[in-house]
């Protein structure tokens, strides 16, 4: 969790302001919902949806939402006593005189269709890629943007983890995709900037809690789907069922265009359930893809192969480490292709493609060994990521990793087990602990533990970074994983200043390096 002012200051695009001049009456905003009983005045002016209370300005809708952790209807009150003129609910409750009140049987749903009215549908004046998938969303989103932009007369907004690009401004993320008003209200901020596009991060918690239902997102990229999230999800059946819904209609809107990893497992069985009116765009390991590598060349400088697509074959190069981010190179010009983008003149700006923070960052300081930091925060990132770094290190593997509190419990002895079998040496830690006790964490990850020896289990992060990096050696690697991007740490009750880039850049600026 983000602390609140910085929630704030993320987005305003649930407040009246530029990105929507007007302020259209509630029976407007209701007409086509299914509504179980509205009781005030239809014609009653609306100037913002919010669905916090503590940012309900006078004028506001207040959307009543019951969540995992607290109930909006609990906060009914106070959205009126600070303004709130309207109040959409799905539990009836008392009536009063001056604000009007809806009851309707699905209220994310009815959030969904009324900010996208409040904000004049801007999905269907974008064109809007959406990427989904437990690895690899971040990558493959920015690196898409950045060839879309490459190609485009105007700029591509992008909406994901790590940040938000509206056209001519950026704001920092709060969530990898927002609720549907911020998404829609951010949206809007795009077409008045000039944006003819744009690329999303599209998270399974998203699907499930109708953030994007009824949004037009005419091209739908899935990557693959691995162990994650099993703490909201009931299963992997029910994981993969939320990923499926944005393939099939079950958001309120069928994609045009589906791109699919088809080397995953769970990209085979998506195929499927693609209705036949949907055109399919494959790339992957597959001899069957549209969209392949062949003869893969891994270095520590980068990454080339031969790119096989149904315009033909070109050697390729990029600067993105390992073979997962050839399946992510791929993906993204899959997209591009999709999009209707000429592949050919995208394959030179591959090497100019900056990279994601927090995803394989290099953090150099004149030191005699490799330090990266890595998003990497499931078994299969995990072992994706050490099987590369494997292949092109000489000395030592080194491992800083934790594991999240108040989440799913049964990837901890996966995580670990993955970095015992591909580490030389690692130094588990906290990550975002959150209400969760770090001895607990730690319990459930030791279940995974081969060999004691290599492994130390360190409560402070910033000790374990130091440990690790007192530990290289000319010619290892230190890989930093789980936080990636992130600038904070997460405990009980406060959020803290914390980043592995900064963290690792001060420590090794302090510590002097001699052969050994």
């Amino acid at each position: 969790m983000i602390p609140l002012a910085m929630r704030l200051a993320a987005t305003d695009s649930g407040m009246l302001s530029d990105a929507c001049p007007h302020a259209p009456t509630l029976g407007v905003l209701c007409d086509g919902l299914t509504v179980d009983s509205f009781v005030g005045d239809r014609q009653q002016s609306i100037t913002c949806i919010v669905t916090d209370s503590r940012r309900v300005v006078p004028g506001a809708l207040f959307f009543a939402i019951r969540g995992l952790r607290t109930d909006g209807n609990e906060y009914i009150d106070e959205a009126i006593d600070r303004g709130a003129v309207g109040i959409i609910s799905e539990l009836p409750t008392k009536v009063v005189s001056h604000v009007s009140y809806v009851v309707v049987s699905d209220v994310r749903r009815a959030l969904a269709a009324v900010s996208k009215r409040f904000y004049e549908a801007p999905d269907e004046k974008l064109q809007i890629v959406g990427i989904t998938g437990t690895n690899g969303k971040t990558t493959v989103a920015m690196l898409t943007q950045f060839l879309l932009s490459k190609a485009s007369a105007g700029p591509t907004g992008l909406l994901g983890t790590v940040h938000y690009d509206l056209g001519k401004r950026t704001l920092p993320s709060y969530k990898t995709t927002p609720e549907s008003v911020d998404t829609f209200g951010m949206l809007r901020q795009m077409v008045d900037e000039g944006c003819p596009r744009a690329v999303m991060e599209v998270s399974s918690h998203a699907v499930d809690q109708d953030r994007v239902y009824g949004m037009q997102m005419p091209v739908m990229t899935f990557l693959n789907l691995t162990q994650d999230h099993l703490d909201y999800h009931s299963s992997m059946e029910a994981y993969f069922s939320a990923k499926q819904k944005l393939f099939t209609g079950d958001t309120g809107n069928l994609p045009k265009v589906a791109v699919v990893n088809i080397a995953d497992p769970y990209g085979k069985q998506l195929l499927t359930a693609i209705p036949e009116t949907v055109r399919v765009v494959t790339f992957g390991a597959e001899e069957t893809a549209m969209f392949r590598a062949d003869d893969i060349e891994l270095s520590a400088a980068g990454t080339s192969f031969n790119l096989m697509w149904p315009g033909g074959t070109a050697a390729l190069q990029t600067r993105e480490l390992g073979a997962y981010n050839v399946s992510n190179v791929l993906a993204a010009l899959a997209i591009c292709h999709a999009v209707g983008i000429a592949v050919n003149p995208l394959i030179e700006k591959l090497t100019l493609f900056p990279g994601v923070p927090g995803r394989m960052q290099r953090i150099e300081q004149g030191q005699p060994f490799n330090v990266l930091v890595d998003y990497a925060h499931t078994d299969d990132a995990l072992r994706n990521a050490l099987t590369m770094l494997r292949e092109i290190t000489t000395g030592r593997i080194l491992v800083v990793f934790g594991c999240g509190g108040n989440r799913d419990r049964k990837k901890r002895v996966l995580m670990t087990t993955a970095v015992q079998e591909l580490a030389d040496v690692s130094w588990a830690t906290s990550d975002n602990p959150r209400k969760e006790s770090i001895e607990a964490i730690f319990a459930d990850m030791q279940a995974g533990v081969s060999n004691a020896e290599t492994i130390h289990f360190i409560k402070d992060r910033r000790r374990a970074i130091s440990l690790a990096l007192d530990a290289a050696r000319p010619g290892d690697c230190v890989l930093i994983a789980g936080k990636g991007h992130e600038t904070y740490q997460e405990f009980a009750d406060t959020v803290v200043p914390f980043d592995d880039r900064m963290v690792a850049k001060e420590l090794l600026t302090i510590k002097e390096f001699r052969p050994r």
